[in-house]
Formats: C-alpha cells, sequence, structure tokens
C-alpha cells in the first residue's frame, strides 16, 4: 500500500508517479486552495446561527463543486464517512474530472462545526492531497496521538512513553525547563491524566473544544507556543494532521482505539490487519503531500472569513511535503 516506503517500483508505476507529481506541481499554485476557500465561504454563511449541521453541509457542497472542477481522478480516502452515512465525500467517492492522474484525497470540509455554529474560534475547512495510495485509509474510530513540530531530533517523542517522560524530552531538546513546554490537548474528561500530568511537570496545558486537525496544525509554526498535542481524537483527522506535519518535518506517531467489535470489523474490511500498529509519521501519509487550510472563524494562525460590501476575503495556508514551502494567501474575492 505504501509504495513510497517499500521495493522500487515498477517502471510503469514510476511513470504514473511522476506524472501524479506534475500535477501535484500545478495544483500547488492555486487549486486545492480555491477548494478550501469555496467551503470556508460557504460555512461562514451560517457562523453563529446555531446549526453546526447546515453549517458542514453548506461547506461539503461547495468542496465538491470545486473538486470537481480539477482535471484528476481523485478518491476520497478520509471523508464524511461511509457511503451509507454521507450523500457526498463520502470515503471512496470519485471525484474531479475523472480524466487526470489518481489522486488520494483527505478532507474535513468543516473542522470545527460546533465552533462554526457557535461562532468560536479556530473552526477550518481542510483539505490533503497526495498520489493515490500514498495516504491511509484510516476508519471513522479514535486514535490515540501525539505530534511535534520541525526541528527535533528523530525518535523524541513517543506515544508509548508516559507524558512526563515526552515532556522532559521536548524541554531537553529545546535546552529549557519543562516549564517552558505548552501542550495542546482536547479538553475531554477522558484527557485529565494528560493534564494532570502535565500540570505536575510545570508544563502550560492549551485546551482545545473542538479540532482535532487544528490541535495538531499548531504544532507546525513556532508563533503559536505550542511544543506538542497528545490525546485521543478521531483517526480520520489524524491522516490530514499527518499531512500538515509531513510539510513542515515534524513527529507524529498514532494508534486506532477501538470501542466496539463493530469499529473493528469496520477496520478489516478497509484492509486494516495489525489493528495494534503503531503509524509513524510516513504511515498516515507517505507521498508528495498537499496541505491547505482556509480560517471560518478567527484562530490562532489563520483568520476567518471577513465579508463586506460586494467582497469575501479570506485566509488560507498551503503547504506541500517535497519543497517544505509554506504559502500563506491572502484573497479578496468579488461577490
Amino acid at each position: 500500500m505504501y509504495f513510497a516506503r517499500a521495493v522500487p517500483a515498477p517502471e510503469g508505476m514510476k511513470q504514473r508517479m511522476a506524472v501524479e507529481e506534475a500535477y501535484l506541481d500545478r495544483v500547488l499554485t492555486m487549486e486545492v486552495g480555491r477548494c478550501t476557500e469555496a467551503a470556508a465561504v460557504a460555512a461562514s454563511t451560517m457562523i453563529g446561527r446555531g446549526d453546526k449541521e447546515g453549517a458542514d453541509q453548506a461547506a461539503v457542497t461547495a468542496l465538491r463543486e470545486a473538486f470537481n472542477k480539477l482535471e484528476m481522478d481523485g478518491t476520497v480516502v478520509i471523508g464524511e464517512g461511509e457511503r451509507d452515512e454521507a450523500p457526498m465525500l463520502y470515503i471512496g467517492e470519485k471525484v474531479g474530472t475523472g480524466k487526470g492522474p489518481k489522486i488520494d484525497i483527505a478532507l474535513d470540509p468543516l473542522e470545527g462545526t460546533t465552533l462554526t455554529a457557535k461562532a468560536m474560534s479556530n473552526a477550518l475547512a481542510v483539505v490533503a492531497m497526495a498520489q493515490g495510495g500514498t495516504l491511509l485509509h484510516a476508519p471513522d474510530v479514535y486514535m490515540d496521538k501525539i505530534a511535534c513540530g520541525p526541528g527535533y531530533a528523530p525518535g523524541t517523542i513517543d506515544l508509548d512513553a508516559p507524558i512526563e517522560d515526552n515532556i522532559s524530552a521536548i524541554a531537553k531538546a529545546k535546552g529549557e525547563p519543562t516549564s517552558e513546554v505548552t501542550l495542546c490537548i482536547l479538553d475531554r474528561e477522558r484527557h485529565l491524566p494528560l493534564v494532570e500530568g502535565a500540570r505536575k511537570m510545570g508544563a502550560r496545558v492549551f485546551l482545545i473544544s473542538d479540532g482535532d486537525v487544528a490541535g495538531v496544525f499548531h504544532a507546525t509554526e513556532a508563533s503559536t507556543g505550542i511544543d506538542l498535542y497528545v490525546g485521543r481524537g478521531g483517526a480520520p483527522e489524524g491522516v490530514l494532521a499527518a499531512a500538515a506535519l509531513r510539510c513542515v518535518g515534524g513527529q507524529m506517531q498514532g494508534r486506532l482505539h477501538f470501542r466496539t467489535d463493530d469499529e473493528r470489523a469496520r477496520a478489516e474490511r478497509i484492509g486494516i490487519t495489525d489493528l495494534d500498529r503503531k503509524y509513524d509519521l510516513f504511515d498516515l501519509a507517505s507521498g508528495d503531500v498537499i496541505f491547505a487550510a482556509t480560517g471560518v472563524t478567527d484562530g490562532t494562525m489563520l483568520d476567518g472569513v471577513k465579508w463586506e460590501r460586494g467582497f469575501v476575503n479570506t485566509h488560507t495556508v498551503v503547504m506541500r511535503s517535497k519543497t517544505s514551502t509554506v504559502r500563506y494567501i491572502r484573497a479578496r474575492t468579488c461577490r
């Protein structure tokens, strides 16, 4: 499945990958960012209206329309759910014109539906694209995760180590006391042991109410002050977060967490045989990855959509793993 890490690919596959990489070169110029912009603008019309389902549907519809304008044979590998759970952008759905190269797509048209409905910060529209077969087809279950941004030696963090050890490792790598380490954690009762362990070490804890992708996304940028993301959240969101980290050279580990036999069966149906596997960053996203996110509401890294008479303003980041390029784009579009 992950030919980027396996034995040398056959010549035909190499040629196909070259075509896909050339296509990603063109997509990088603007198209992925335009897709997230479309989703964010549509979702922004629902900010503060208390209708998280309506906000999500607006983003989904706009994103699907934007995808279908692209010359690609795209497959949604991380989406709105399985086909019987989602009318569009479901896992396995084909998008694009069908005439271009095979592209894996991971998406969250509106990461932070509740945040949008309540006009709270850090709601995003998020998309990642890579060559076909290089993004993990993660089932819609939980994943235990740990992630940090760039600049640390490989193996600095370990999902199986106590939180205290990971904080100490980050502090040592920074050359600072543990009191200068900041963690981002979803504010959930299941994470109380992590919060208590971090605070006993004197570390700061930045709690977020929602937005698992945004939580890891914070670790990609030094200006946020976030050193480490830990906790249990959605597995699909883990793949999207890994795509962002691939672009900046961060680290991430994850392990699927199953609550029921039905969830285990769901993973087995999509080809996952080792249910206890600890995934690293390249297991989650192994290809040449493009990641884009547009702010829906104002956030730590991106401003939200702003409407003015006749115009709409957006703030987008587009990143690519091959070049480690990070572009921030402010667009003002006539409406």
